[in-house]
């Protein structure tokens, strides 16, 4: 018998959108709740997630059933930098979009973009629901401030122009909440059968790559326990990305794909996974070791750290970190990366770690490599 992964080839988008709905019908038919698709740039990932789109439209009696982020979900938000005056920076809001129907429900919506953000951001905004726009504002060092004078040290600065990797992820914290309004059932999105997300993090580091990866797989398994479950399609080039949904979803009913283009055609295949190809971990204990070495350890990478910990600990059939530590600090190494990598911190302005929290990071990190005797590269 062969060990050859099955591949399935189809002469178009739509086919492969057939096969995808069918592993996605309903689970007591053989369905599953989630599928993964690797796939490198230029493969046609968008464009399949607007067929996967607009064959929800073609069903009898339904007009729509997929909630979608993809590049044209981004395309709904531009700036507007107020070239006259240099002063109005903001980000105008297409209003023709479905995708904004919350808006019916705007004071529920700010607070659970807010809840999402403060994860990945020191940034504020206000969303002004008449003229469909957004405004940024940041707390920043008042240049006033002298100790001792009646100046604040710090001021709020308002209209700024967030980075493009800043509107990006307010762009995807904001995709959360509606995803999060879809699963606890709200009205507005009672159409909602599915989720398609292509390539979410395409402006983010790999630190950040993970934490995004864990918090989307956690607001996705409630979207399964639903009387009616919510199914999902996941899409992305990013393999480190790819590599945690794989591990943060195995336990539940899936598949898993590599879709790559026919060569000479413009027919595209998919070739079934059982395992996840990336060995992330390795590159991710790889940075930690340059940074711990040349001194350069920020808060999140405690993050990292445990990240690396829990996978391991996994894979010797283990729920808790402490099994990775050595044994005589465990209880204090394990408290520390409890408290460590639960801290909120900006992805844009990482924080450096005080020296005492270096040296015990730097401690956890030789005694997990002297255990386990990664092969670094």
């Amino acid at each position: 018998m062969s060990d050859k992964p099955k591949v399935y080839n189809y002469k178009s988008l739509r086919n492969v959108v057939t096969r995808l709905r069918d592993d996605l019908r309903p689970t007591g038919n053989g369905g599953v709740d989630f599928v993964l698709l690797y796939a490198y740039n230029g493969t046609g990932k968008t464009r399949l997630s607007m067929e996967f789109k607009e064959a929800g439209k073609r069903k009898k009696g339904i007009n729509r059933d997929t909630l979608y982020f993809n590049a044209f979900t981004e395309d709904l938000f531009h700036w507007d930098n107020d070239l006259s005056n240099d002063a109005e920076r903001h980000i105008k809001i297409n209003p023709d979009s479905k995708f904004f129907s919350v808006f019916q429900q705007a004071a529920a919506l700010e607070d659970k973009i807010f809840a999402y953000l403060e994860r990945y951001a020191d940034f504020n905004f206000k969303i002004d629901y008449a003229d469909w726009k957004v405004v940024f504002s940041k707390e920043v060092a008042n240049p006033k401030y002298r100790p001792g004078s009646q100046e604040p040290e710090n001021i709020i600065q308002d209209n700024i122009k967030v980075s493009r990797g800043e509107e990006n992820i307010f762009i995807w914290c904001f995709f959360l909440a509606i995803c999060e309004m879809a699963i606890d059932g709200e009205p507005t999105y009672d159409w909602v059968r599915y989720f398609y997300i292509d390539d979410p993090i395409s402006s983010l580091d790999d630190n950040n790559a993970i934490a995004v990866a864990c918090d989307l797989a956690k607001l996705l398994k409630k979207g399964k326990e639903r009387e009616t479950p919510l199914k999902t399609v996941i899409s992305s080039h990013h393999g480190l990305f790819f590599n945690v949904m794989c591990n943060e979803l195995k336990k539940q009913s899936h598949k898993k794909y590599f879709l790559y283009r026919s060569h000479g055609s413009d027919g595209h295949s998919l070739q079934a996974t059982d395992d996840s190809p990336f060995f992330h971990h390795v590159a991710i204990l790889s940075e930690l070791k340059k940074a711990m070495n040349t001194g350069n350890l920020y808060t999140h990478h405690f993050n990292s750290l445990r990240s690396i910990l829990e996978k391991t600990a996994n894979y010797f059939g283990s729920d808790d970190i402490s099994f990775c530590l050595n044994q005589d600090d465990k209880d204090l190494h394990a408290r520390a990366l409890n408290l460590l990598s639960h801290g909120a911190y900006s992805i844009y302005d990482p924080k450096e770690m005080v020296p005492d929290n270096k040296e015990l990071f730097k401690d956890i990190f030789t005694n997990f490599m002297e255990r386990y005797e990664f092969e670094l590269p």
